[in-house]
């Protein structure tokens, strides 16, 4: 151990110079290369970095992907949820793909998928 000790030592005495002398001359007796850990270290850092959670969402569209068997309870909940027509109810009804109601918080998007659910419809949360 005490040979460890004394080899700390005399390597904290080198100079920035010397020690990347040092390093040279140890990558080519022991056919290494010090850049290996470093970059594999960045690597790691990145693969952390894109670890981090992302920004949850806050606005949501709920869009009706089929109004289901019960079609007339599916037009009175539309109707409900966005003061339309019954006509533009029912149209938006029988349009798959059709956004009943634009970015809306998570709250009101749960809450008007749930009631279109109950009535028989097929929603989506996007």
């Amino acid at each position: 151990m005490a040979d460890m000790e004394k080899l700390v030592e005399q390597l904290s005495k080198l100079s920035v110079l010397e020690a990347a002398e040092l390093v040279k001359a140890l990558e080519e007796k022991w056919g290494v290369s010090a850049a290996a850990p470093v970059a594999m270290v960045a690597a790691g850092g990145a693969a952390a970095a894109a670890a981090e959670p992302v920004e949850e969402k806050t606005e949501f569209d709920v869009v009706i992907k089929d109004a289901g068997p019960k079609k007339i309870e599916v037009i009175k909940v539309i109707r409900a949820l966005t003061n339309l027509g019954l006509v533009e109810a029912k149209t938006m009804a029988e349009t798959a793909g059709a956004k009943v109601l634009s970015a809306v918080g998570k709250e009101a998007a749960a809450d008007a998928k749930k009631k279109l659910e109950e009535a028989g419809g097929v929603v989506e949360l996007a």
